[in-house]
């Protein structure tokens, strides 16, 4: 698997397929790998580029925090390295808030962008004091949180459905480093509020949403997707936070369908 170096650090990605481009960004404690079926399937038309973000996966940690722009920097000088110009980018979760910190910083790079179980709200005063008491249980005891972390990004009801995808993402993420994990939650902790950006980019947006996602502010998300002048919204009533687990074929149809428009 390739990679390349940033600030003499090591970032790892892939890079497969031919024609116009579609990068996939994973969320927090995930990483590329998380792309493995609909990068297959999308590689068959687009080239298609995944990355472990800092801090996940293969690539390096770089500090005590990894915001949602370094983040950003990051992909910009991997499609800066690839000789990529204009492409789709796809965000699950964090992932989101890093396309959305891309999409401020460098907006005449993006064909358009999705929101995959994502969202463009800062963090609460509550939720700001709720990473903080993270920090301090990954701190102490990084594999007890993230066991307990992974199950709650499903609906309970689907917990045994897919305990083998559950353990497997626990294994994976109990991979990732302490600092990692801490410099990811520091980042999300002080990311910026995007809601302007969404009213005020002409950029096409595709919002895929869970009801059952425990992530999502419900009460706010009509207010977002009605904020960006075109959008397209899939609502899948029975999901929750990883729709590419509990509804792949949905989500993937959503956004080759997307990819087909705006490509």
């Amino acid at each position: 698997m390739p990679s390349f170096s940033y600030q003499k650090k090591n970032i790892n990605y892939t890079d497969d397929g031919k024609g116009k481009v579609i990068v996939l960004l994973h969320g927090f404690t995930e990483s590329l790998k998380i792309w493995d079926s609909f990068a297959t399937q999308l590689s068959k038309k687009y080239r298609v580029v995944t990355v472990d973000l800092p801090g996940h996966g293969k690539s390096d940690c770089f500090g005590g925090i990894h915001s949602m722009e370094f983040f950003a920097e990051v992909v910009f000088s991997l499609l800066k390295k690839l000789r990529i110009g204009k492409c789709l980018m796809v965000g699950h979760s964090m992932g989101g808030y890093v396309t959305l910190a891309f999409a401020e910083k460098y907006p005449n790079l993006l064909r358009g962008f999705c929101l995959f179980h994502s969202h463009c709200y800062a963090d609460t005063q509550t939720e700001q004091e709720n990473r903080n008491r993270t920090i301090g249980i990954v701190s102490q005891d990084k594999f007890s949180y993230v066991a307990q972390f992974i199950p709650s990004l499903f609906p309970l009801e689907v917990h045994k459905k897919y305990a083998k995808q559950i353990q497997r993402m626990i294994q994976r993420a109990s991979k990732m480093s302490k600092e990692g994990v801490i410099a990811a939650i520091e980042g999300m902790k002080v990311r910026k509020d995007q809601l302007e950006l969404l009213r005020a980019t002409k950029l096409p947006i595709l919002f895929i949403l869970g009801l059952k996602d425990s992530r999502a502010p419900v009460t706010r998300l009509w207010e977002m997707v009605t904020a960006p002048a075109v959008s397209e919204i899939l609502v899948l009533r029975d999901c929750g936070h990883m729709g590419y687990i509990e509804s792949p074929e949905k989500t993937y149809e959503a956004v080759a369908g997307f990819a087909r428009k705006v490509l």
